[in-house]
């Protein structure tokens, strides 16, 4: 090429923008402060009080030469009181924390779809880097206003006859999972997440057995699942900061595809977990224990996650599935009793319905959808009335019928429930790899009834 030619690139507008953008975030002055001591799982940090607010970041220089961030949690006496998201290893009197950004943010991409990533929005499945957006999205960021947003509307095939049936869920509803340990809850999560019906889904795996991520990649999600998620984990091993903010993470990742037009399903194991990790956050700050040893913030921050899922103001939504670990299997426990209030629904597991070997172990008369019947057509209300009030029937006398107490003849609706009974829970048992259509469910329940009639 001759010397005089002259040299020309081509760039886009995007691109230019995002370089101009990240070059006004470049802060004119670095703030620092020191370590001063460390208490516990706490770092206090010295020196930077002027320049950090709660909810701020510093990234602490140990003495290996390791860089280890940390969050601003409170302030006591003249430190501001620091939890970190990695270990303490390292950290020592006089160690330089600097002052990093206050709102941290991610820039998420449609390439993100198929990965696994970690709380920080870092690639952990060995495919390379990640592709970084045009658009940043905060990590706490805040609902539509109510105003604005849609409403709920079109039902959503969950793939489950009975929640299709009985707790029939619309796109841009939240539901929760209510279940003790053991009891079904993952194997149920693994269905819906095969089965529902979505442009994409985001799944966060909060405070999740280490074990258990591989298999439910591989095993439930599968490749063409997983090629439309786009998944974050925060294993049981990491620190509280690591797992609260994998919540955020998910949430932020459903926004992102909600803003362009997609229908999203964001599925949550477990909100139990995070309200765990925000209570050893708020007691690591010096708030009081108080329901539970839960900490106000808990209480706080949960209708903060839970409402940025739901409608958006556009085309596209996040169908929100929630799932709560509930203790000692009370469900009036206070995070169950809290979540419930929030959400437009519950899903109700039972030990005793999986103990007699029926899966999914669904409570179907513990169960509500909040959008039923209003979402259903006459026809449907009527064979979902008609087949709970059967199972509501023998439901009061179970006892008795299997003690063989009750005599037949004795309550004519009772008798018409016996006669139910086993089709009925030959109906909402369902095998894990057997996928159910909406349709198919209100024809094989009315096909129950009809026979049980003639």
């Amino acid at each position: 090429m001759p010397a005089s030619t002259p040299l020309k690139f081509c760039v886009s507008k995007s691109l230019v923008k995002t370089a101009l953008s990240e070059i006004d975030q470049i802060p004119p002055h670095q703030f620092y402060g020191r370590v001063g001591g460390v208490r516990g799982l706490t770092l206090e940090v010295c020196g930077a009080q002027t320049a950090l607010s709660v909810g701020s970041r510093c990234a602490v220089q140990t003495r290996d030469g390791r860089s280890v961030m940390a969050e601003v949690v409170g302030f006591n006496d003249n430190a501001a009181v620091l939890l970190p998201y990695g270990t303490l290893e390292g950290i020592g009197m006089g160690c330089k924390a600097l002052v990093d950004e206050h709102n941290p943010k991610v820039y998420p991409s449609d390439r993100w779809l198929g990965r696994v990533v970690n709380a920080m929005g870092e690639p952990i499945d060995n495919k390379g880097p990640l592709p970084r957006g045009n658009q940043a999205y905060p990590l706490r960021g805040v609902p539509p206003q109510a105003h604005a947003r849609q409403r709920v509307k079109g039902k959503v095939d969950m793939g489950v006859r009975a929640l299709n049936t009985y707790v029939t869920m619309c796109r841009g509803q939240r539901m929760g999972i209510f279940a003790g340990s053991g009891v079904g809850k993952s194997v149920l999560m693994s269905m819906l997440a095969r089965y529902t019906a979505s442009d994409v889904a985001v799944i966060g795996l909060i405070g999740e057995r280490g074990r258990e991520v591989q298999e439910f990649i591989e095993d439930n999600l599968g490749e063409e699942g997983l090629a439309r998620s786009v998944v974050v984990v925060a294993t049981s091993d990491e620190p509280a900061l690591m797992r609260r903010q994998a919540a955020y993470m998910t949430m932020t990742l459903a926004e992102f595809f909600r803003d362009n037009d997609q229908d999203v399903l964001c599925m949550m194991d477990s909100v139990t977990r995070f309200a765990m990790a925000q209570r050893e956050i708020g007691l690591s700050g010096g708030e009081p224990p108080a329901s539970k040893g839960y900490t106000p913030s808990v209480f706080a921050e949960l209708p903060r996650l839970l409402e940025r899922a739901g409608p958006g103001t556009g085309k596209g939504g996040i169908t929100g599935l929630f799932t709560v670990l509930v203790e000692g299997d009370d469900h009036n426990e206070p995070i169950a009793d809290a979540v419930r209030g929030i959400l437009d629904g519950h899903i109700v597991l039972d030990r005793s319905i999986a103990e007699r070997g029926r899966f999914p172990a669904i409570d179907i008369l513990r169960s509500l959808s909040r959008t039923m019947p209003g979402c259903n057509s006459e026809d449907e209300n009527i064979i979902v009335r008609q087949s709970r009030r059967l199972m509501a029937a023998y439901s009061n006398m179970e006892e008795l019928i299997r003690l063989g107490a009750y005599r037949a003849g004795s309550d004519p609706e009772v008798d018409e429930a016996i006669r139910y009974h086993d089709a009925l829970e030959a109906f909402l048992s369902q095998n894990q790899s057997e996928g159910c259509s909406l349709e198919d469910g209100y024809n094989q329940l009315a096909d129950i009834l009809a026979a049980g009639a003639s």
